[in-house]
């Protein structure tokens, strides 16, 4: 099938490899309340809208009996904003520290734009945080087509597929069947799936993964297929269309 605009997520898909910038705030802002939320509970609900995902960790059982213990008392939607209002404050702290374009982004991208494909993209950050993160990520030499996030919904965002059609009303494309979601969490999966998009999970810098380059390249070989093998059952079980290493395999699916 031909693809007429390929659209992406940004951290741990195109820039911050492991999505490191979000996963720091959030546990500084958890442990600000008292409770020391797990690599695994952050993660778990990555790529959504932010909120939504303070919401989504405070609704797991052990961080939810953690909060009654330290507050003695149920958390409440009050609590939600004031523990997503800091993580907001952290984030926009760090954020603009984490958009280096991954390995292989700027040079797959510009083969794209070669094929005459246009290029857009997605994100679970605010735009506050989009307006620190774009530019240093142009600098980098990484800029799509366009950008929209969950301010740009009414805050309906993932795994809600409505930015997905600003994209395609920005781009001018009028065939979502055409329209590849590449991401790098379940999140993703689920908005390109929802729009009816081909959906496509990115396996190495993930957050799904949740390692540092540093940290996946001191793997050994048995050790990174192990962490690939498991990557892969995730987005397969979100209902990922297919799963690629690294970006280079959007070339390859093309």
């Amino acid at each position: 099938m031909k693809f007429d605009g390929i659209i992406f997520d940004w951290a741990g898909t195109t820039v911050d490899y492991g999505c490191m910038a979000p996963v720091k705030a959030f546990i500084e802002a958890f442990e600000e309340y008292g409770i020391t939320p797990t690599l695994e509970e952050v993660r778990k609900p990555m790529g959504m809208l932010k909120i939504d995902h303070v919401r989504t960790m405070l609704s797991m059982e052990r961080i939810s009996n953690e909060w009654k213990k330290e507050h003695g008392r149920d958390w409440t939607e009050d609590d939600v904003n004031a523990v997503y209002r800091l993580s907001e404050h952290k984030i926009l702290q760090i954020v603009e520290n984490y958009a280096d374009p991954k390995p292989y982004v700027v040079e797959t991208i510009a083969k794209l734009r070669e094929m005459g494909i246009k290029v857009g993209s997605t994100t679970g950050y605010t735009d506050e945080m989009m307006n620190l993160v774009v530019p240093n990520a142009e600098k980098a030499g990484y800029k799509p087509d366009c950008w929209y996030s969950p301010d740009s919904t009414n805050k309906m965002g993932r795994p809600y597929p409505y930015m997905i059609f600003r994209n395609m009303e920005e781009l001018k494309l009028n065939d979502v069947r055409r329209i590849m979601k590449v991401g790098d969490t379940v999140a993703d999966i689920k908005e390109g799936k929802n729009a009816g998009a081909v959906s496509v999970g990115v396996i190495e810098g993930s957050s799904v993964v949740g390692l540092t380059q540093e940290e996946y390249e001191a793997l050994s070989d048995a050790e990174k297929q192990a962490v690939c093998e498991k990557a892969e059952q995730t987005f397969r079980e979100a209902g990922a269309d297919y799963v690629v290493k690294d970006i280079r395999g959007i070339l390859e699916l093309l």
